[in-house]
């Protein structure tokens, strides 16, 4: 009869439920780290020269976003390296990845005192790693190596179910080929909130397809990285993905630059030259800015959608592309369509499958995964030992709207890096970023006053007219609100400074 500790019942309970790989794994941590009465316990996945962090406790929520280069960090390096479990002195002069990033330190952040180690494997081959840490010196021993050694089968266990659902969940979405753990497409899209989970779920499920996908979403939400994802879950994921911004093509170039052109079809024209098209012949084209698209070949476009058929400039036959086509744009393209500037056919064609990306702000805490992810990329960019946030950051953030989503949190990390750098002491402390240097202007922008007349039909005018009307004067209220300043006006209005003036021109206010 063989006598289980309390730790390895609980885990063994867990292996014979059906239970999500990030519930399964958060679970685990949170029981080691109750086993071995210390401050925070991490898993950790090797991706290339790096470990991702898969499951944490103790530590700030944003750690989830990182990702630990393994040459830069030699404790890690050094538990890789053997297959036992491994202590570090708590006088060790290795740097400790998670130096200010523990929970129990949220205003002043403070080193690391005490930290263990092992190596995991599945199946032979080396998947990792479980860390724990430690404020108090001497919490871990040598008794307590053995007892980390011997609970290494049962953790290994619980992270071989886990891959097999995975597995098996890949399975049910009918795809030809399974993903493997280390996809890089996958490991990009941070986070794990319900809205996002959701996307993804439903992105699974037409990634198999060959129906064309039109990603709809606010400027900065990451269109281009979702469209990605598709490719990489398709059957067309060992063939190219071609992108083509659409709003950088000119009117003049751009036949030739989706369709190709043959040698003299214009002055230039010295030999002939394949398209985007021919280029993604047997994989994905991804049109970005697809609302940005002339009109003048739109019909092309809409030509090679439906018959699979392109002709090049100046060509006498046409040529067949087997080509699966992405599209994605921030317009409302039912209202571009309404007013003459995009074609209805070609709206009806690439919109077969319509998908939202949810703006940042419907995210909730991916928010601080996210932010981690660029803390750690400025971290390393700077050569700095610690780089967090305080309490109050992470409140600032998770109230703000995030008019700019994704791309405005990056930026706005990557400013408050060189902030805190510029009044650092040394690049070896431990370096907090607070509110302030945010930059942020707080939860919600003050409202823009609009007076009530501005909202009833006028005698004679259309509904378009209406809404027109009202954008212009929305628009002209909000830079009146805020002394001209355009930034400060599309905060206010929820909107990308960029489109703000788009749309203002559209206007006829600029």
């Amino acid at each position: 009869m063989v006598d289980f500790t309390p730790l390895q019942d609980g885990l063994l309970a867990d292996l014979t439920c059906e239970l999500p790989p990030a519930v399964r794994q958060q679970r685990l941590v949170v029981s080691l780290r109750e086993e071995f009465a210390c401050s925070a316990v991490v898993l950790l996945r090797l991706d290339g020269a790096s470990l991702r962090p898969q499951a944490a406790v103790g530590l700030a929520h944003e750690v989830l976003g990182r990702s630990f280069a393994i040459g830069s960090h030699p404790r890690l390096a050094q538990i890789l390296a053997q297959r036992e479990p491994l202590q570090f002195a708590a006088d060790s002069e290795l740097p400790d990845p998670y130096d200010g990033l523990l929970e129990d330190s949220p205003d002043e952040p403070l080193p690391v005192h005490d930290c263990m180690g092992m190596s995991l494997y599945l199946d032979g081959s080396l998947w990792g790693a479980v860390t724990f840490d430690a404020l108090q010196p001497g919490q871990f021993d040598a008794q307590a190596r053995l007892r980390l050694q011997r609970y290494a089968w049962v953790i290994e266990a619980g992270l071989r179910v886990s891959r097999l659902e995975g597995e098996v969940r890949s399975l049910r979405l009918a795809r030809r080929e399974l993903v493997e753990d280390g996809d890089e497409a996958s490991a990009m899209i941070l986070g794990s909130s319900p809205v996002l989970r959701e996307l993804l779920d439903e992105l699974g499920v037409v990634a198999d397809s060959d129906l064309p996908v039109l990603l709809q979403g606010e400027t900065g939400v990451g269109k281009e990285l979702f469209a990605r994802w598709l490719h990489a879950h398709s059957p067309r994921s060992r063939k190219p993905l071609v992108y083509v911004n659409c709003a950088a093509l000119p009117e003049t170039l751009a036949e030739s630059e989706l369709f190709g052109h043959v040698k003299g079809a214009f002055s230039g024209a010295a030999q002939d030259r394949p398209g985007r098209f021919e280029a993604a012949n047997g994989g994905t084209l991804f049109l970005d800015e697809i609302g940005e698209l002339p009109l003048s070949i739109q019909a092309k476009l809409l030509r090679a959608l439906q018959n699979g058929e392109i002709q090049r400039l100046g060509a006498d036959r046409p040529r067949h592309v087997d080509v699966r086509v992405i599209a994605a744009t921030n317009r409302r393209l039912r209202d571009e369509v309404r007013e003459g500037r995009f074609r209805a056919d070609l709206y009806h064609r690439l919109s077969v499958y319509p998908v939202h990306i949810p703006p940042l702000r419907e995210r909730g805490r991916d928010v601080l995964v996210l932010a981690g992810h660029f803390l750690e990329l400025n971290r390393a960019r700077l050569g700095l030992r610690c780089l967090r946030l305080s309490a109050d950051a992470e409140r600032a953030l998770l109230a703000y709207a995030w008019p700019g989503n994704v791309r405005e949190l990056e930026h706005v990390i990557s400013r408050a890096a060189l902030k805190v750098l510029s009044q650092a002491e040394s690049r070896t402390a431990l370096l907090s970023i607070e509110a302030p240097w945010l930059g942020l202007d707080g939860p919600a922008q003050a409202p823009v006053n609009l007076p009530a007349a501005a909202l009833p039909l006028a005698p004679n005018e259309s509904l378009q007219q209406a809404m027109e009307r009202y954008q212009r004067e929305l628009i002209e209220a909000a830079l009146a609100q805020h002394k001209g300043k355009w930034a400060a006006a599309a905060r206010a209005l929820a909107i990308d400074p960029s489109n703000l003036r788009k749309l203002a021109r559209r206007l006829n206010l600029i």
